[in-house]
């Protein structure tokens, strides 16, 4: 999520168009909260209405403070205004995110990677939890002393790009089709060695756009593609929104088809898929894709 960087005026755009539009929020509320009725006549005050005016105006100051833009989000729009290094995404391509978010926000988001668009997310998911996975430990401790509220776990990948189609000919067999928790799973794709509470949340929203995954040697994207679709379906009700980006290298296109399904595919947006699984728990006849 790190290794790539693009101009930086559309992205730039994006986020100074949402926080911009958060702040008209804050303020549009302030003032609707604190606005007097007015009154054409004056009448004398009396010492109790004098001391309920000032209760008054108190409450109206106290509403203005709490409904000011939250210290998170300005410290996010100064850093990505005034950085030259931008998130890889283009600006369409967080917007698919970005809508879904307006929707569900504040919520839970799983995102596999930790990167220059981690504090975006964190950012655009306000109030929710926000957990990054990275393989590289070194780079979460940069991350770490930059923005230390940053929720990252390291994450160890046993497979490689060039593992990916003999990894295709197993995930098609039934130990790997068959719906439940990943942590228990004897398909080989599953990922098993992450933290507890990754298996326990309810995930809303994921995102895999890690591991590395752009050379032969390089941890793919197979079982982490997989894991999320199989969050997805093991989920207790509802439906989670899984996105994957750099669908034009290979083993994402190839993977995200079949384990997260072109029948789930609700858009593309250059290389970022997104998909809507839902639960499978409450539907044992549901097939692992849809016909």
């Amino acid at each position: 999520m790190r290794t790539k960087t693009y101009p930086t005026f559309n992205v730039k755009l994006l986020l100074l168009g949402i926080f911009l539009a958060l702040v008209v929020i804050f303020v549009f509320r302030s003032s609707s909260d604190s606005s007097p009725a007015s009154s054409n006549e004056k009448s004398p005050i009396s010492g109790k209405e004098a001391v309920d005016d000032h209760e008054k105006s108190t409450s109206c100051e106290s509403t203005m403070t709490c409904n000011k833009i939250p210290t998170s989000l300005a410290k996010a729009l100064i850093h990505y205004t005034t950085s030259t290094i931008t998130p890889q995404q283009t600006l369409k391509e967080i917007s698919v995110t970005s809508k879904v978010l307006d929707k569900k926000s504040p919520c839970n988001f799983l995102v596999f990677g930790l990167g220059h668009d981690s504090l975006m997310w964190t950012s655009l998911n306000h109030g929710g939890r926000t957990i990054f996975l990275e393989e590289d430990e070194s780079w979460i401790e940069q991350i770490r002393r930059r923005f230390p509220t940053l929720e990252s776990y390291h994450v160890t990948y046993d497979s490689k790009v060039n593992e990916a189609n003999s990894l295709m000919d197993v995930g098609k067999g039934p130990e790997c089709t068959a719906v439940g928790d990943p942590r228990y799973s004897v398909c080989q794709l599953a990922l098993k060695g992450l933290p507890s509470e990754v298996y326990e949340i309810k995930w809303d929203l994921i995102m895999v756009d890690a591991p590395t995954g752009y050379h032969d040697e390089a941890p793919g994207r197979m079982s982490a593609i997989y894991t999320a679709g199989m969050m997805a379906r093991n989920k207790e009700g509802g439906e989670t929104d899984v996105f994957v980006h750099d669908v034009n290298r290979d083993v994402e296109d190839k993977f995200s088809k079949a384990f997260l399904c072109e029948g789930y595919m609700k858009k593309q947006e250059g290389r970022l898929r997104h998909f809507n699984i839902p639960s499978h728990k409450d539907s044992s006849n549901r097939p692992f894709c849809p016909e």
